[in-house]
Formats: structure tokens, C-alpha cells, sequence
């Protein structure tokens, strides 16, 4: 029997990335990890934001308040805590950019067999290459970089399909009451919001696991040793 895992997250959302980061590491380092059926959900940010791209220093300063040199203080460090799980991060190079349309990709992906490298191309192309993910061409080329067939990908982006995939996992998220990515819920029981340890993200999946498959003991206590007490 798998366990269903359910990752929220957003293309733009930087902690989301490490977060998957670790997740997978944990996955990688779990006794069941076979067994783990990964869905991944959408989650938009900022929904309200124009599908132009635009100057992201500017709308994180307007959006908490802070001012510039402030936001890019906090871009410095947290493209420091990045590269220590191995990821690039270039700023210099991100936009302010609607993700609506990179989360419709992300559906038809998963249909095609392929959300785990669109995901992944997905992430380094917005925070390492500055790739428009709010642009349908530039997605276009991420989606064929993934594996997808070009003229498939375009026809979809061109129309309004696995919209109401998108809504639906945000519909989802908000009566979980998620407020913010990374949000995994494994086996619709055990929560971890945060881009938390490798560590804690293995606890959980053993935790979920175990609540799952718990063990009976057949035929009751028996003669037995333990560390401290053995007749022979």
C-alpha cells in the first residue's frame, strides 16, 4: 500500500525550493520510500499579481513594508541558507511574475508522467536562469527542456485547461487553513508547513508510515531474553 504525500508550493516562492530540497533528501533516505505516491498542489502567492512581469525588489518592499535595502538583505541571506542545500539563487536576475499558467503546466506534466523534472526545471529556471515564468513561450521552453512535446504544451497554455485543477488545490489548501508554502500533508494526517530539516521531514514520513501500518503482536508474551535478564 503507497502513502500519499501532498506538497503545496509556488514556482516563486523561494523557501519552496529548499523545502523541496530537503524533502526529497528525507525521501531519498526513507526505508518506504518506494512506496510514496508525491502530489504535488498548487499554491499561488500572490494571485493578484499582472501576468506582466515586474520589479521584485519592489513589490516585496511595497507588499511588507520594508524598504529596498532591507529586501535585499533578506535576498542575500536566504540565497546563503540556499546554497547550503545546493541551489543557486540570482535575485539579480528574478521578476515579479504571475505563476498561474506555470501551475497549469505543472498539471499537464503530472498527467504526462512528468511533474517531478517540470517541478525541478521549473524552480531553476526562475531562481537561477530568470526565466519569465509568467510568460507562455518562456514556459514553453522550460516544458521541452522537461520532456514535453512543444506543440502539445502550447495548445494547453493557449487554452484554459487544469484551471480548475489549480483552483481546486487552492480550494483545498484553505480549508486545511494553509496560509503559506511549503505545506506537506502526508497520508492527509501528519503537517509540516515550512521548508523544515531533512530531518524533520524524515520523522514525518516514518510517523505517517507507522500510524499506517501498525504492528500485532500474534500469540501473546512468550519465554523470551531481554538486554539485562536471560536464563539458559
Amino acid at each position: 500500500m503507497t502513502m500519499k504525500v501532498e506538497f503545496w508550493s509556488d514556482i516563486v516562492c523561494p523557501w519552496c525550493y529548499i523545502g523541496k530540497r530537503r524533502f526529497e533528501k528525507a525521501l531519498s533516505q526513507f526505508e518506504h520510500g518506494k512506496e510514496v505516491e508525491v502530489i504535488w498542489r498548487s499554491f499561488e502567492l500572490d494571485p493578484s499579481t499582472p501576468r506582466e512581469s515586474g520589479d521584485l525588489v519592489a513589490a516585496l518592499s511595497k507588499k511588507m513594508g520594508r524598504s529596498a535595502d532591507e529586501v535585499k538583505q533578506m535576498m542575500a541571506q536566504i540565497t546563503n541558507l540556499a546554497a547550503q542545500d545546493g541551489l543557486e539563487y540570482r535575485f539579480d536576475l528574478t521578476k515579479n511574475e504571475n505563476t498561474f499558467d506555470a501551475h497549469r503546466l505543472i498539471h499537464f506534466a503530472s498527467d504526462q508522467g512528468l511533474v517531478e523534472k517540470i517541478n525541478e526545471h521549473l524552480y531553476r529556471a526562475y531562481f537561477t536562469e530568470g526565466v519569465t515564468v509568467s510568460d507562455n513561450e518562456a514556459l514553453v521552453q522550460v516544458a521541452v527542456k522537461a520532456g514535453l512535446d512543444e506543440n502539445a504544451t502550447r495548445e494547453m497554455l493557449a487554452s484554459d485547461k487544469y484551471s480548475e485543477d489549480v483552483r481546486s488545490d487552492e480550494s483545498r489548501a484553505h480549508s486545511l487553513k494553509v496560509s503559506g508554502v511549503p505545506f506537506v500533508l502526508a497520508n492527509e494526517k501528519y503537517a509540516i508547513s515550512g521548508a523544515q530539516s531533512t530531518e524533520v521531514f524524515l520523522d514525518a514520513l516514518r510517523q505517517a508510515w507507522n500510524d499506517a501500518h501498525p504492528i500485532t503482536v500474534v500469540g501473546g508474551a512468550g519465554n523470551s531474553c531481554d538486554d539485562g535478564n536471560c536464563l539458559i
